[in-house]
């Protein structure tokens, strides 16, 4: 039957104008994924084919041209497979946090591709990216610190275990110095406590920005007989490579939603540097 109806896909909130039992199949053969980050000084695109575990690339950090790169980089990776918009299963994106323009650019040509082809999208966090790209690497590792560089003198941070999930008070901002390290097993924020022995990998380019939290975490975890650093990224950024892995298994369990309610999460509300008030 062709016609407009709703599907689940889409959490039911827009409509594909194909046949509904054309689109499960579709997707169900297909299964690939699109994924978009254009949160921080690199661009990226990336697409997972539904029996690959490793995604096919697109990548530069050209910090002022996203707007430019990101549909050539994704049109490039669709003509390399012989794949039309259509035919995939879902558009994941970095959701944030990040650069409030980076952010909004991704939303956005997101809402316009999947919404174009009938799409569902899958948001993913930029620091979740972070962590996923370490816990892959470093296979000792039970939690990771992600810190990236918010500017304005802050930090985008969070704690996240072995499968990902985030630990303590979530996703923050705050200042460098706010980046405390857990103590006596206790995650900063949070009344839970951490598996012990607890491993540790930090990671982001805030840490890079603001080395002194390392040190910090160093100096604290030192005082701890079960609790130990066993990896340091302060280059890591989100890319579209784990956002693609990560909107894989979102999709998988039932977090898609339509393009239109595709939106940036900034955590913070400020957009520049309060103004300094000089008196005469």
């Amino acid at each position: 039957r062709i016609g407009r109806k709703r599907c689940g896909f889409c959490a039911g909130s827009y409509e594909r104008s194909i046949g509904h039992e054309d689109f499960i199949e579709d997707f169900i053969l297909s299964g690939a994924i699109l994924a978009i980050d254009t949160s921080t000084e690199a661009c990226s695109a990336a697409l997972l084919l539904a029996d690959d575990t490793e995604p096919r690339v697109r990548s530069a950090e050209t910090p002022r041209a996203h707007a430019e790169l990101i549909l050539p980089m994704v049109e490039s990776l669709l003509a390399e497979c012989n794949l039309s918009l259509k035919e995939l299963a879902a558009i994941a994106f970095a959701r944030g946090p990040g650069s409030f323009t980076g952010v909004r650019l991704a939303a956005s040509v997101t809402q316009g591709l999947a919404y174009g082809a009938g799409l569902p999208v899958v948001p993913v966090s930029t620091l979740a990216a972070v962590a996923a790209g370490v816990m892959e690497r470093d296979h000792t590792a039970t939690h990771v610190l992600v810190c990236n560089d918010a500017r304005m003198g802050e930090v985008y941070w969070a704690i996240f275990d072995r499968d990902l999930q985030l630990q303590g008070a979530g996703e923050q901002v705050s200042p460098p110095g706010d980046v405390q390290p857990p103590v006596d097993g206790q995650p900063s924020g949070d009344v839970r406590s951490l598996s012990r022995p607890t491993r540790w990998a930090l990671a982001g380019h805030g840490l890079a920005a603001y080395p002194e939290i390392i040190e910090r975490w160093r100096e604290t975890l030192a005082l701890q007989d079960d609790a130990l650093i066993t990896h340091i990224d302060a280059t890591r950024l989100p890319s579209a490579r784990e956002v693609a892995l990560l909107g894989r298994r979102g999709l998988a369990a039932g977090e898609a939603i339509s393009p239109m309610q595709a939106a940036p999460i900034y955590v913070r509300d400020r957009v520049t540097e309060p103004k300094t008030e000089h008196k005469i």
